[in-house]
């Protein structure tokens, strides 16, 4: 009967493999889910998710193939305007329900007294145990206690598996989302420019010149080296801070340490600005007068082998990028306008 969430697992992108499938099936024979969809949801995503990464793509295939467990259908427009105001639920006794209602019903007499409910019933209920309302104990509504209920309309208040599978509380977990530290790092791998062979030891080993020269050797091993290359770039990074970047921080930060964590550039340098380059770039986030240092000095020292990444979003009154004194801070003037800066540093 689950065939159909096997497929739907491996279309969200779960490797499941028939041993897991499997294990499954034998733990359902055992009764470890002990009846229950939140057990069966347990029970399922600790068998077939093999780590954390995995648990946002087994939620959302859960959510996809159980949408519907706890759906009414046909239920009368009248009943559900009934129960859109919910009064706010009082405190039970739980153990006191639990005795009342001998442990809850099976599912077949909890349908047929729905259907005899919605046959009765004529006007809005809460707080009761018996008619479909808020509140209360009954088995028909919603925002009280009962424990084997149909919940209808309202927000689900117990934690049922297919509202936790909803939810993607592990979303973040995801090893497949875009711009990660990992993709960064590759990202920046393809900021290269290497060196000819030039003077140094000969300490890279040449695989096919090893593989060619032990042949020639009659099959004796003979190592060939020569001098390795090396990356020759030098990498500047200008990072937008503060105002609407904050939106961004958490991007930023990982790109931040992708960049500082790379080892191939020959020279790194960090500095920020606040919506466009003036007069003056800063050393902290915080862009600080007193942590800042001349822009011009600093385009000044750049030479071909310098790349230049800008980080930003680009919002900005025009006037911060067209006019003189376009920088925000009161005290501050900046003679040329962003433009020009921008322009100086693309024709450099």
């Amino acid at each position: 009967m689950f065939t159909g969430f096997f497929y739907t697992l491996r279309r969200h992108g779960l490797d499941v493999s028939m041993s897991e499938w499997l294990t499954l099936l034998e733990a359902l024979r055992l009764g470890l889910h002990n009846s229950e969809l939140t057990g069966f949801y347990q029970l399922a995503r600790c068998i077939l998710a093999r780590s954390e990464a995995d648990f946002d793509r087994f939620d959302l295939a859960f959510a996809e193939y159980f949408h519907d467990v706890e759906s009414v259908q046909e239920l009368p427009e009248e009943l559900l305007n009934w129960l859109a105001e919910a009064i706010q639920q009082r405190p039970f006794d739980r153990d006191e329900v639990d005795a009342r209602f001998g442990g809850g019903l099976d599912l077949e007499e909890l349908k047929r007294l729905l259907a005899q409910r919605l046959a009765e019933q004529t006007e809005r209920h809460d707080g009761g145990g018996k008619w479909v309302g808020t509140g209360g104990t009954s088995p028909f509504g919603h925002g009280g206690y009962n424990p084997a209920g149909i919940r209808i309309g309202g927000p689900g208040r117990q934690r049922s598996a297919v509202q936790v599978a909803a939810e993607r509380d592990y979303r973040d977990f995801r090893q497949d989302a875009a711009l990660e530290l990992r993709q960064f790092q590759m990202a920046l791998r393809r900021l290269r420019n290497l060196t000819v062979k030039g003077d140094g030891p000969k300490d890279e080993l040449q695989l096919e010149e090893t593989v060619r020269a032990t042949c020639d050797n009659g099959g004796f091993l003979k190592l060939a080296f020569d001098r390795p290359r090396k990356n020759d770039v030098r990498l500047l990074v200008l990072f937008d801070s503060g105002g609407s970047m904050w939106s961004y921080s958490s991007l930023c930060s990982r790109l931040f340490h992708a960049v500082h964590e790379s080892s191939h550039f020959k020279e790194l340098k960090t500095f920020y600005f606040h919506n466009c380059v003036y007069d003056d770039l800063f050393t902290t986030p915080e862009c600080w007068y007193r942590d800042s240092v001349d822009t011009r000095s600093v385009l000044g020292s750049l030479s071909a082998a310098w790349k230049i990444l800008f980080v930003g979003d680009g919002a900005m009154a025009p006037s911060e990028l067209l006019s003189r004194s376009g920088c925000l801070d009161y005290y501050r003037t900046n003679q040329d306008p962003g433009i020009e800066w921008l322009s100086r540093f693309a024709a450099k």
